[in-house]
């Protein structure tokens, strides 16, 4: 039987980069992958989803073009090639994973892999590997919709990426930012979209100057939004689905989208074997060292449910490696998030909310600007930015930044800093402003919106 240092279950990109660091320290690692190496993010989300996300955007350029002299003809989009360079673009970037992988001297196995005991795990081609450190890094996938008839005529995140054509009439499900993404790219390249919400509002979690915000302008953009809907059927009919909910007439459909959630990724891995129960998520728990109650076995990324994004997925990865076989201990802090939403447009936040700070700052200053951006004089462009800074009275600390519009998310990246040094809203006015830019309302608000004295 194979003997390995630590045996990582998952390609994707915690378990690739805790593999990678684990080897670097000079362990002896074999990782198993039962699909495509690189995960949900390269394979089925953040790089083709943002791909997609470029494209769909090229239609509004065009259109503010002629403010700026330029006379186009007609314009004609092909999702087929468009796919194909896309797909070509993802399968590059998963042989660069597995190459990396192969370099750092990491033991690759194209396989499924379940837990035997805390040492050993089993193949399902037959034969088992053992560890003296397991870690499963597994991942999520999208929770499976089967609370209607019909069900298994709805696509979701990951058929999204197999569609071979793009439909005419889209009903998406679902009001999170996967959901937004989609439904955005899907109506940009010129499919009617519905989105359909089971709750008052999009984007649960988000700060309500953001909610509030992004549903204007995605409305004004086009999208349809159906608050308080909930899918009760599917049906094919020869014109394409009809679509029944429990608020009046159904809708008719070429592609119904759910995106209503993830799920961790630890069906079949055998944890009942090791005595390891799921939360009420289906996730693994982990101490602060992602490591499970089992002594030995450990997990990272979405399969524990904690932070659920690609960065984050990484970070736990190397710092597993570096706390078990490098000999710095290190935990991560799940707090200080940066965040991008890439819906058109796109959100960028890191930080409390309005509703979180004030939780636990009564003296909280709110300092908020609206306002077209500059490119929008002469294209015409009606839509409008966010940006929002939040700031502690008492101690001048600027705790949460909000914004939507164009490149906010590069601008949450940079914000993120800042708030990770703490820095005092006089740090910020005493930072000189880049000149013409929309950033630069950061550094020159100076009054407060609103002053809160709980």
């Amino acid at each position: 039987m194979p003997q390995f240092d630590l045996i990582v279950i998952g390609g994707g990109s915690g378990g690739v980069r805790a593999a990678r660091i684990a080897a670097s320290h000079g362990a002896r690692v074999a990782l198993v992958e039962e699909y495509r190496m690189g995960g949900t993010c390269v394979i089925r989300g953040c790089v083709p989803k943002k791909l997609m996300v470029y494209a769909s955007r090229f239609a509004q350029e065009f259109e503010e073009a002629a403010g700026y002299g330029w006379t186009l003809g007609n314009t004609q989009f092909d999702w087929a090639h468009l796919k194909t360079r896309r797909d070509a673009e993802v399968t590059r970037l998963e042989g660069i994973y597995r190459s990396n992988l192969q370099a750092s001297g990491v033991q690759i196995f194209d396989d499924r892999a379940a837990l035997v005991d805390p040492h050993t795990v089993a193949l399902a081609s037959g034969g088992q590997l053992q560890g003296a450190h397991l870690l499963i890094a597994t991942g999520a996938r999208p929770t499976p919709a089967t609370a209607f008839p019909g069900h298994e005529l709805t696509i979701d995140s990951n058929g999204f990426f197999d569609l071979q054509s793009l439909p005419r009439r889209v009903v998406v499900q679902g009001a999170g930012y996967i959901a937004l993404e989609l439904a955005c790219v899907l109506q940009r390249l010129g499919a009617q979209v519905r989105v359909l919400v089971r709750g008052a509002q999009i984007l649960r979690g988000f700060d309500a100057d953001v909610v509030t915000h992004l549903t204007t302008e995605l409305a004004h953009s086009g999208l349809q939004f159906h608050f308080g809907h909930n899918i009760t059927a599917i049906h094919r009919m020869p014109s394409g689905l009809r679509v029944e909910h429990d608020q009046g007439e159904p809708f008719e459909a070429d592609c119904v989208l759910r995106a209503v959630g993830r799920t961790p990724n630890t069906q079949g891995l055998g944890l009942d074997t090791l005595g390891i129960a799921v939360d009420e998520h289906g996730a693994i728990p982990v101490d602060a060292f992602s490591q499970t109650v089992v002594r030995g076995v450990y997990a990272v990324g979405d399969v524990t449910n904690r932070v659920n994004l690609t960065p984050m997925a990484i970070r736990e990865g190397h710092a597993f490696a570096d706390t078990v076989f490098g000999g710095t201990p290190r935990s991560v802090d799940h707090h200080l998030v940066p965040t991008a939403v890439f819906t058109t447009p796109e959100v960028g936040v890191v930080g409390l909310t309005e509703a979180q700070a004030l939780a636990a700052h009564p003296h909280l200053d709110v300092y908020r600007a609206s306002f077209r951006p500059m490119k929008a004089t002469l294209s015409g462009h009606t839509g409008k930015m966010l940006l929002k800074l939040l700031v502690d009275r008492d101690t001048d600390r600027v705790l949460g930044f909000h914004a939507v519009g164009p490149d906010t998310g590069e601008m949450a990246q940079l914000v993120g800093i800042t708030l990770q040094l703490q820095a005092t809203k006089a740090a910020f006015d005493a930072t000189l402003a880049v000149h013409p830019t929309a950033a630069e309302e950061l550094v020159t608000m100076r009054t407060p919106t609103v002053r809160h004295n709980l």
